[in-house]
């Protein structure tokens, strides 16, 4: 803009010069035309009055185009800053929408955030109670277990210390020991004590009770033999 400034100001000063010019070489002309010394002061004015009417018209001429200059050259003035202010205006508009959604959606997903901690958190409590509770349960099965293998071992043993109907050997089929019928007997109750191996030829002992709980004392080298009489235990 500036090499569109120099030019005006040349045109404006060669403008002025030349009036300034003509208005001085028609006053000497005049002046060499009459010859005389002694115009008044009046005909010097009426005189002097259009040329310098004259330079000022000239004078304020080049001053508008001056001015016409320095305004034609403000920048914010152009069309084109004002275009890029616009545009900006509306970048700065846009970024405050987009912060303002970028502090929205922050501010969202912190909440979420802090929610999904908080879910995490009741989880793993969950999860450590669940494991206290598997070992609890495990103390438990395990006790049942010792109970149920007591149990077991207790009627093993008293299965292994028990006569059922039949014919035992004692040392073998039976342990040796005093025995007692587990219930009252019945009237056709019948037991007998062999001798090994005799094939029940050699008695020991025998009876019918006929009731109550007769007790019969074993030992190795002899059959027992029980019917009808339900079951003995080892005393």
């Amino acid at each position: 803009m500036g090499s569109t400034d120099r030019p005006a100001s040349r045109r404006s000063g060669s403008a002025l010069a030349g009036a300034w010019t003509q208005a001085t070489s028609s006053f000497r002309r005049d002046r060499s035309q009459s010859g005389a010394e002694s115009y008044d002061h009046e005909q010097q004015k009426s005189k002097a009055k259009p040329i310098v009417m004259t330079v000022a018209g000239v004078a304020l001429f080049a001053g508008g185009l001056g001015i016409g200059s320095a305004v034609a050259s403000d920048p914010t003035s152009s069309d084109e800053y004002v275009a890029l202010a616009s545009a900006k205006a509306d970048v700065e508009e846009d970024y405050e929408s987009l912060q303002g959604d970028y502090d929205t959606m922050s501010s969202g997903l912190q909440d979420r955030h802090t929610e999904l901690q908080k879910r995490e958190d009741e989880v793993a409590a969950a999860e450590k109670a669940l494991e206290e509770r598997e070992g609890d349960v495990e103390e438990a099965e395990g006790a049942v277990k010792e109970r149920e293998d007591a149990v077991s071992g207790t009627e093993q043993k008293k299965a292994e210390n028990t006569i059922r109907e039949g014919t035992w050997t004692v040392g073998v089929d039976i342990a040796p020991g005093t025995y007692r019928s587990t219930d009252d007997v019945g009237s056709s109750c019948y037991w007998a004590i062999l001798t090994s191996g005799t094939n029940g030829d050699d008695i020991i002992a025998n009876d019918i009770p006929g009731g109550g709980r007769p007790t019969v004392t074993l030992a190795e080298g002899q059959d027992f033999e029980t019917k009808r009489c339900g079951t003995w235990d080892l005393q």
